[in-house]
C-alpha cells in the first residue's frame, strides 16, 4: 500500500464509527473513546461515559466525496450495518464506482459477521484488507476529530441530543472537503511511517 498511487486510493471508501456526547473529559472534543481504543472492553459496550447520554456515527469518506452521515442512538450490530450502512450508503456509492472500488472497515465485529460478508458479496463489494489495531492509517480518525472540534466551537454549544444531532450532521458537511482529500493523498506516507515504526503509533 505504501507504493500505491493516487489513483489508487482514490478508489478506497474509508469508513468508521465513532461516539459523540453532550459532555466531554476534555470540554474540547465530543468523541467518547480515543483513537485506538475501540477494541477495548470499557468501549465495547453501551454506556454512558463522562456523565451525557451521545450519539454513534458512522460514515465514509472517498477521494472527491464522502458519504451521508449516519447517526443512531444504539450500538452498531450486524443487522444495523447490513441494512442500513451497506444497503443505504456504500451500495450507492459501489453502484457509481468503477470495478476497482475497494471499501475499507476495521475488524470490528459487527462489520464482520456473516450476513455483512453474504451483503458484501452478493453486491460485488471488495473490502480492503486492513491491519488490526491500526488507528494511525484510517484518515476518517482524524475527521472524527475535525467533527468534534467543529461541534465544540460552536457558539451556543449543543445542550440537548437533538442540538447535538442536527449539529454533527450540518457539521459533517460543512468540513472543507480538500481537507478530507488532502488526508486521503497522504495514505503512502502514513504507510510508510506505519512499517517504519514497525505498526506502533506513528505522528499522524
Amino acid at each position: 500500500m505504501a507504493l500505491w498511487t493516487p489513483q489508487q486510493w482514490s478508489c478506497v471508501m474509508f469508513s468508521d464509527e465513532s461516539r459523540f456526547s453532550l459532555q466531554s473529559d476534555s470540554r474540547r472534543t465530543f468523541i467518547w473513546r480515543a483513537p485506538g481504543t475501540r477494541y477495548h472492553q470499557e468501549n465495547t459496550i453501551e454506556r454512558h461515559r463522562y456523565g451525557g447520554a451521545g450519539w454513534l456515527v458512522w460514515g465514509g469518506i472517498i477521494l472527491g466525496s464522502r458519504t451521508d452521515l449516519h447517526v443512531q442512538s444504539v450500538t452498531m450490530t450486524g443487522h444495523i450495518y447490513r441494512d442500513v450502512i451497506l444497503e443505504q450508503h456504500v451500495r450507492l456509492f459501489r453502484g457509481a464506482m468503477s470495478a476497482e472500488f475497494l471499501f475499507m472497515n476495521d475488524n470490528a465485529r459487527p462489520h464482520r459477521a456473516n450476513i455483512v460478508d453474504e451483503c458484501l458479496q452478493s453486491e460485488d463489494i471488495t473490502r480492503m484488507d486492513w491491519p488490526a489495531y491500526s488507528p494511525d492509517l484510517n484518515p476518517i480518525e482524524h475527521v472524527w476529530d475535525m467533527l468534534g472540534r467543529r461541534i465544540a466551537a460552536r457558539q451556543p454549544p449543543p445542550t440537548c441530543l437533538p442540538e447535538l444531532r442536527r449539529a454533527l450532521l450540518d457539521e459533517w458537511c460543512n468540513i472543507p472537503q480538500d481537507q478530507i482529500d488532502n488526508l486521503i493523498l497522504s495514505m503512502p506516507r502514513r504507510c510508510k511511517a506505519c512499517i517504519a515504526s514497525s505498526g506502533r503509533h506513528t505522528p499522524y
